[in-house]
């Protein structure tokens, strides 16, 4: 696939197809490789550059402006940008080093499924009960043990009554999760996971005695795959991975609801939200179990006879579903404009308007203007004039002249962005506005200024 050097994918879409990448550690004969495996044939039927980069092994490169993944004894790579869809599964989570490409992936401006923030919540279960709980959302009593010598008196504490449900913080398919009878039993147990792991986190939650429970694929603001999963017979589990059989099942408005909400209290882009239904199924609230951060797509495919994997890139061929991670920017910034140099911008969300750049001084030549800034004195096109309010009350208007402007800003370079000339005397000499700031994707911190540049470059 040829790619496009840097400062044209940063400054033009010429091409909005998308790109899949799909990072995964899971060896291709296990049956969790099946929705790596899925979304590999169905890229291929819809003509979708597709790469699957092993963690083991595999590195990153960075040329020219460009990020390639390789895998072992791939020399090529596979080149990233700003249309790439990265699916990260699970395994990513075994090692920092190996979430840290995630974060890599989203300063490069590829649109990350999931973010990394998303991924850190959902794979703690105690931090996605906090969050679930910041939503108002219905869940298990939970508690956190972090006391292992006295943790039966913390189950006390809590009013939770026997059987119980103790989890691993970390753990997913149903490993990790243990059914406990007694305080004799939960001492046993926590003693002997402690004494292979002493700092192992533990939490301890309600019971809640039921047939079935459901999984909810949300991707998007949208619910694409329902279907419960019976509990095991002999057992209190009911995962796919562990044997139980789907099969399709219609919510209610109420579970829809609260389905929707879990998977926006994580921020996911495609997540599997996990609950047990009520008693009073369209007036009780469920009791939201998790939120997955990694969905497989084997059951619910199976259970549906929907082709979810085709679904899922077919969303992100969408360019506006195809959300990326914002950083982080103080409320000044420098930025560069030829042939200026570097100058103080001021980041304003309240501007709806457009940018702005300051002149000392301006001279209108028929269809061009003369102006002078920073002792510098350049001659520009007028791109047309536009009627400005301003005032503190917004209680007048006034003309302004628009001009086109090369920019850039932390590495990138952003190709005639129109600006009105004004007298900015005593003020940041640049102000940019909200348009502009999301082409940058940045998010704004008013606490701060200069988080991405210094000012000392220009002192």
């Amino acid at each position: 696939m040829e790619v496009p050097k840097f400062k044209e994918f940063i400054t033009e879409q010429k091409d909005d197809q998308i790109s899949l990448l799909i990072i995964t550690d899971e060896p291709e004969e296990a049956k969790t490789f099946h929705t790596a495996d899925r979304l590999r044939e169905e890229a291929k039927k819809l003509n979708v550059p597709f790469y699957l980069y092993k963690l083991t092994g595999g590195y990153t490169t960075y040329e020219d402006g460009i990020r390639r993944f390789h895998n072992k004894d791939d020399k090529k790579g596979f080149p990233v940008d700003k249309n790439t869809v990265a699916v990260i599964r699970g395994s990513i989570t075994r090692k920092d080093s190996w979430m840290d490409l995630v974060t890599m992936l989203e300063r490069d401006g590829a649109c990350v499924v999931n973010p990394r923030n998303t991924i850190n919540i959902c794979v703690d279960k105690y931090r996605t009960t906090l969050r679930l709980a910041d939503y108002g959302l219905t869940q298990p009593k939970t508690i956190l043990l972090n006391d292992p010598e006295n943790s039966g008196k913390q189950v006390d504490e809590a009013e939770l009554k026997y059987p119980i449900i103790l989890k691993t913080l970390r753990g997913s398919k149903g490993v990790g999760v243990l059914f406990v009878e007694s305080d004799r039993a939960l001492d046993s147990i926590v003693q002997l996971i402690h004494k292979q792991d002493e700092d192992a986190d533990l939490l301890v939650q309600q019971y809640i005695k039921n047939d079935y429970d459901v999984r909810v694929l949300v991707l998007g603001d949208k619910i694409i795959g329902t279907m419960k999963r019976p509990v095991i017979e002999g057992d209190f589990r009911s995962n796919v991975s562990q044997g139980s059989v789907p099969k399709k099942i219609d919510l209610t408005e109420l579970e829809v609801e609260q389905s929707l909400l879990a998977a926006k209290a994580v921020n996911g882009l495609w997540t599997a939200v996990d609950f047990i239904p009520s008693k009073n199924r369209e007036k009780e609230p469920p009791f939201i179990l998790e939120v997955n951060s990694s969905p497989g797509t084997e059951g619910m495919e199976e259970a549906t006879g929907k082709n979810i994997s085709k679904d899922i890139i077919q969303y992100f061929q969408d360019s506006t579903n195809r959300k990326k991670v914002p950083t982080e920017c103080g409320y000044k910034e420098v930025v560069t404009i030829k042939p200026f140099g570097e100058i103080v911008a001021k980041f304003d969300t309240g501007n709806s308007g457009m940018p702005v750049i300051h002149a000392d001084k301006f001279k209108v030549n028929g269809k061009q203007i003369t102006w002078t800034l920073l002792n510098k004195t350049i001659t520009s096109n007028i791109v047309r004039t536009e009627k400005i309010s301003v005032g503190g009350l917004r209680d007048y208007e006034e003309t302004r002249y628009v001009v086109k402007l090369d920019v850039e800003f932390a590495g990138g370079f952003y190709k005639d962005i129109e600006f009105t000339i004004d007298d900015r005397e005593d003020r940041t000499p640049i102000l940019m506005d909200r348009a502009f700031m999301n082409k940058l994707n940045v998010m704004i911190n008013p606490n701060s200024k200069y988080v991405i540049t210094t000012k000392y470059s220009i002192d």
